[in-house]
């Protein structure tokens, strides 16, 4: 198998960091995409890209088997005016298909929100393509990307 060249798998070289690539064929669900990683879906990290105000835009970081929460993150941030964008506009912030979106090697640096869940854990986060990840440890992102963690997600069935 040919290693995986993306911007994220070069920013994470780059960072010096311990890493993994993890690479597997098209999957219908989280649930699938972790099982083709090895993982448990709460290790597995959905990268979502929010809009504050015009060209005001972050990265929040839930693990799998959360639910984002929306009144969280707005009483975080301070704001009642979160969006999230459409792909083309995701694509052209981050450099990335959305399912490939990840913090490591975006077009422009981001700032990023991360869940209190990640800390402490090896995750699995987007690699920068379809069917690829990048298995590193949940600290290493909050310490490479100056991250503010918080609680920002629910269970599936409730807070």
């Amino acid at each position: 198998m040919t290693e995986l060249e993306t911007p994220a798998v070069r920013a994470a070289r780059e960072a010096g960091i311990d890493f993994e690539v993890t690479r597997h064929g098209p999957v219908g669900s989280l649930e699938e995409a972790a099982a083709a990683r090895g993982i448990e879906p709460r290790d597995l990290i959905k990268t979502l890209v929010l809009r504050r105000a015009e060209d005001d835009y972050l990265l929040v970081l839930i693990p799998g088997d959360r639910k984002f929460s929306w009144p969280k993150v707005r009483a975080l941030l301070g704001t009642n005016r979160l969006s999230m964008p459409d792909a083309e506009v995701a694509r052209r912030v981050t450099g990335y298909e959305r399912g490939t979106i990840t913090p490591f090697g975006t077009s422009v640096p981001l700032p990023v929100v991360a869940d209190e869940h990640l800390v402490g854990r090896r995750v699995s986060i987007g690699a920068g393509a379809h069917g690829a990840g990048l298995t590193v440890r949940g600290d290493d992102i909050v310490r490479l990307f100056d991250t503010t963690v918080a609680d920002i997600s629910d269970r599936p069935d409730g807070p």
